[in-house]
């Protein structure tokens, strides 16, 4: 119709959206995932021995069927976090896809991996 402005276009399976109706969803929610990366990040030793930490934001498609598609890194701290950040998330199980209108497409989501050395 003439003037109206839609949010959110319809669901096109060959798209990566932002935004959607349902965001993809960790099997059992944000909480699994933070313990997730809390258990399978492994902390370089090198970066550790030079006492390098802070967060490394990534953004990762998830796809249409769940799994983990493509993983940037979009704010650096050290290569060597990059690395791990980068395949911490690449090891992930599948998602609940995200949704339009019902339709599984692909979102992409942005995530902090924090890396704190415990003393």
């Amino acid at each position: 119709m003439v003037g109206e402005v839609a949010d959110i276009p319809p669901a096109d399976k060959n798209f990566v959206y932002r935004s959607v109706d349902e965001m993809p969803v960790f099997p059992g929610g944000e909480e699994a995932m933070m313990r997730y990366l809390a258990e399978n990040v492994r902390y370089p030793e090198q970066a550790a021995k030079d006492s390098i930490q802070g967060r490394v934001i990534v953004q990762f498609v998830v796809k249409d069927d769940g799994t983990v598609g493509t993983v940037k890194v979009v704010r650096s701290i050290n290569s060597l976090l990059d690395a791990e950040a980068v395949r911490v998330v690449k090891s992930m199980p599948k998602f609940v896809p995200g949704k339009i209108n019902g339709i599984e497409v692909s979102v992409w989501y942005t995530l902090p991996v924090k890396f704190k050395i415990e003393k």
